[in-house]
């Protein structure tokens, strides 16, 4: 079992760059063929990534929607050619930030070298 700060990792990467890409603004981003790819493939494979976090995990960070992300996922990988920007967009702007924020809790909480050596 691959170890789940690999995939809060690669969710806190992906959200980096998204909002990298995104920091252009929406019709500069909405214009760029590559980069509009881009941000569905990072918004694909973190969603991806979030689906592989254990549900122990995922009880800690309850104002996380956990099963809205993977139908959000499913919408990307399935329906690719009637992606709504209005809803990428609104994820962008309202939904990518506080999974971030809980990401990083959750990578710090689950590093070793932060562990109490007490223990």
């Amino acid at each position: 079992m691959t170890d789940e700060r690999v995939y809060l990792t690669y969710i806190l990467d992906s959200i980096s760059n998204i909002q990298d890409l995104a920091a252009q603004g929406r019709t500069a981003l909405e214009a760029a063929k590559h980069d509009r790819a881009a941000v569905l493939y990072y918004l694909h494979t973190l969603a991806e990534a979030t689906q592989r976090l254990s549900e122990t995990m995922k009880a800690c960070y309850p104002h996380i929607p956990w099963i809205a992300i993977g139908g959000f996922r499913n919408r990307l990988v399935h329906g690719y050619l009637d992606v709504n920007w209005n809803v990428i967009w609104d994820v962008i702007d309202h939904n990518l930030q506080p999974l971030k924020e809980a990401m990083s809790t959750a990578l710090e909480s689950n590093n070793p070298s932060s562990a109490d050596p007490s223990e």
